[in-house]
């Protein structure tokens, strides 16, 4: 949910209707946000606070000895069928929920740590039998963990051994650093590369250029956020173990029990938050980082920001990371501030602000490294925004701020002077000793500005999740939306719908302390989130490096993404892709004029048709009384009416979704394999073989048969489908990588030498290029090919 739950708009909504004409004109013209803020706290009343808490216990994060002995029986019932990913989580969803002293602590931790013992994740065994005990597990069942102990210090001693006693080690599957399509980073050294220089103009704002020519795969620049929020509920989620709903109790995990909220990393065994039931971390370090750095004010308000949002509870975290002393130092630099909410430049330049000081001197037109100044001014557009808009950021922050002004800290740790003087790793914010209710609106003011900026930039962080079942023979995964988070370097990226760059997440990676100017920011973090960014294809020397905010050419027609990027983004998109396209369709307008259209329109439902009859292509009608589709073999002439091919492609969808749920839930492939045939068997509407439903249908057939274990049938239709993934993304596109990297697999189970080691050379180009020579992939990749030679 990235903004507030339906109840507390329509709240806003009201009050926003109920006001003054005149105050709702003052508030619509004010042009600076520190006006905007101040005023609408005046209008912030006790009846706003009170409709929150009337809200909040349906978000609540308090702690329930009830429900985590829910938890532990629910855990029961996983580890009785032996599904022991689910019983671990269900154990850890005990002991988060578990009140400090509740004899629900040790038991769930004792639980989680024979579901762990199977899974081979020794350690955390070991260690979860460490926190049983020191909750006071009964003496009487003592025996039970004596056993489990022994056998756990055997296997770390027999694998320290293997290792040759070189580092101790944790278990068969450590918590690690996690990447999307890649491996781990290391330690890096944030910022832009040599081979890229930051621009300023006025058209363009804030902009990255190649300084020298950058080959395809070149990496450009290492980023991390300097502030991201989890996103709950990912309800699509399914795959491994924890990942699908559980058959009896109906319950899926989503990202917020399965991945630290501390650095997005996946683990089984989270530490829990001591002060609430939602937040947890892959580790003790992870825990006091960001307890250090935003949890100790979150935490009491832990119900209303889930029921705010995660844009809101976003921009309150980066102001209450920054801290007072900072805020007030990249105020003091800001000049002519209202200048910096003129439209976009055209090509869509959301990170660049002022153009009024083109000398490179102002703060809004230079580059602060991944430091506080280069999120602060970032353009909030504030002019852009519509009233209602504006209203309902500032009242939710407004609101936010009183909460959390009321609250203070938690109450393990009450100390505000820290806040107010930020992060005490910091030298830079040492010795300020600003008083709470002289300067604490300026925290306010902050979070608000930053609000307004992550509509334009906010960044989604994406992984690959599996979505097939646990013991398929094919890797089956699809890309989801894991948090929200503002990344000061990558924002001064702009858009463009055919970008020449690509974007790899990681997870759970090593930070280095003091890599850049403002390293010491970040320097108690161990672990956290990174973004790498590369040319996807060949850079001179001076163009523009540009990524793609979302809209792209191959998903989307030309207008509908120029319309979502103005909604947005407040700029209309004239990138070279752009540019072509409406060329294009100037063309087909034209043609249209005549009756008929020129090209296939992949966002609509009739790109791509072939006639059933005669295997002529259709081509969508235009002529008045006949929308529809017809055959452009003259001497066919067969039509099929708009609503029939909409109807037909909702009975192929149908039959699509029933067959990938038979084979996700581990039913046999022939079920499957019967629906998908009889979906590809529509009379009298034929797709081309770069129709993307063609490509799914035959994707999903390919699935079929694996799990059937027929490897060539399953290659063959995997090939088609890769025709289609090449035809809509690119030759050179990850989504064509992924797709050949299955039919690697597939020729490798099915002993196919030959095709095997052809398909393994184009993979590893496409997982190099966009990856990098060390992502996961690759050594998957050149595990099978050493196995083929």
């Amino acid at each position: 949910m990235d903004f507030p739950c339906v109840q507390w708009q329509d709240h806003v909504a009201q009050k926003w209707i109920g006001l003054d004409p005149q105050l709702k004109e003052t508030l619509t013209s004010q042009l600076e946000i520190d006006d905007l803020f101040k005023c609408t706290l005046t209008l912030t009343t006790q009846d706003d606070l009170d409709f929150v808490e009337s809200i909040s216990p349906g978000y609540s994060v308090e702690k329930d000895a009830e429900l985590a002995a829910k938890c532990r029986e629910r855990g029961n019932s996983s580890f009785k069928t032996r599904d022991y990913p689910a019983a671990a989580l269900h154990y850890s969803q005990g002991i988060c929920l578990a009140p400090h002293g509740s004899d629900q602590v040790p038991l769930c931790y004792a639980n989680r740590s024979a579901a762990l013992h199977h899974l081979q994740h020794y350690q955390e065994s070991v260690d979860d039998m460490d926190h049983a005990v020191k909750n006071s597990y009964p003496s009487h069942l003592l025996h039970k963990l004596e056993g489990r102990r022994t056998s756990c210090l055997k296997h770390l001693s027999v694998a320290l051994r293997a290792e040759g006693g070189c580092r101790h080690p944790a278990s068969k599957n450590p918590k690690g650093p996690d990447a999307a399509g890649g491996a781990s980073v290391g330690l890096l050294t944030f910022g832009i590369c040599p081979q890229a220089a930051v621009g300023f103009s006025s058209e363009k704002g804030r902009h990255l250029v190649a300084a020298e020519g950058v080959a395809a795969g070149d990496v450009l620049l290492h980023d991390r956020p300097y502030g991201f929020v989890l996103i709950p509920g990912m309800e699509d989620v399914k795959g491994k173990g924890g990942g699908r709903r559980h058959a009896e109790t109906g319950v899926l995990f989503g990202t917020e029990h399965r991945r630290c909220h501390g650095c997005l990393s996946e683990t089984l065994s989270p530490v829990p938050c001591e002060g609430c039931s939602y937040s947890r971390y892959c580790s003790i370090p992870c825990q006091r980082d960001a307890w250090e750095e935003h949890h100790r004010w979150e935490c009491p308000l832990g119900a209303d920001l889930r029921m705010m949002g995660v844009m809101p509870q976003l921009a309150l975290r980066i102001a209450l990371k920054a801290g007072l002393k900072n805020i007030k130092v990249a105020r003091v630099s800001t000049r002519d501030e209202h200048k910096g909410s003129q439209p976009s430049s055209p090509n869509g330049e959301s990170s660049g602000s002022d153009p009024g000081h083109p000398d490179g001197s102002d703060p809004c037109t230079s580059y602060h490294g991944d430091s506080y100044p280069s999120v602060f001014h970032l353009q909030h557009h504030l002019n852009l925004h519509s009233p209602e808009v504006r209203f309902l950021c500032a009242v939710t922050i407004a609101t936010l701020f009183l909460k959390l002004s009321k609250a203070g800290p938690s109450p393990a740790s009450r100390d505000l002077s820290r806040l107010l003087r930020a992060d005490s790793q910091s030298p830079e914010r040492e010795g300020c000793t600003a008083d709470w209710s002289a300067n604490a609106w300026l925290l306010g003011s902050a979070a608000l500005r930053h609000v307004l900026q992550l509509r334009c930039n906010a960044q989604a962080i994406l992984t690959l999740e599996d979505t097939g079942a646990a013991n398929s023979p094919v890797q089956s995964s699809s890309e989801i939306r894991i948090a929200t988070a503002m990344f000061p370097t990558l924002s001064l990226l702009n858009h463009s719908c055919c970008p020449n760059t690509s974007l790899q997440f990681s997870t759970g990676t090593s930070l280095s302390a003091d890599c850049t100017e403002s390293g010491t920011e970040y320097g108690s973090t161990a672990r956290g989130v990174t973004v790498t960014v590369r040319a996807s294809k060949a850079i001179p020397p001076g163009q523009e490096i540009l990524h793609c905010y979302g809209p792209h050419s191959s998903r989307m027609a030309t207008r509908e993404r120029q319309r979502l990027l103005q909604e947005q983004y407040y700029f209309l998109c004239h990138c070279e892709a752009c540019t072509q396209q409406e060329e294009e369709e100037d063309e087909e307008d034209e043609a249209a004029a005549k009756g008929f259209q020129s090209r296939p329109q992949w966002s609509g439902f009739g790109g791509g048709l072939v006639c059933g009859k005669c295997k002529g292509s259709l081509k969508q009608s235009s002529e008045e009384g006949a929308k529809g589709f017809v055959c452009l073999q003259s001497s066919c002439g067969c039509r099929v009416s708009a609503p029939e091919v909409s109807r037909r492609l909702q009975e192929i969808k149908a039959h699509l979704e029933q067959a990938v749920h038979l084979m996700e839930t581990e039913r046999p492939g022939g079920e499957a394999l019967r629906l998908l045939m009889k979906a590809q068997s529509q009379p009298g509407l034929i797709f081309a073989e770069t129709h993307p439903v063609q490509g799914e249908l035959a994707d999903a057939i390919a699935r079929a048969y694996a799990t059937m274990g027929d490897w060539n049938n399953a290659a063959s239709h995997l090939e088609r489908s890769a025709v289609a993934i090449g035809a809509q993304y690119g030759e050179d596109s990850i989504e064509l990588g992924r797709q050949l990297f299955k039919l690697a697999q597939l020729h490798f189970n099915g002993g196919a030498r030959g095709p095997a080691l052809s398909v393994i050379a184009k993979v590893k180009q496409l997982f190099c290029l966009h990856g990098g020579p060390l992502c996961d992939e690759i050594q998957e990749l050149q595990a099978m090919e050493d196995c083929l030679l």
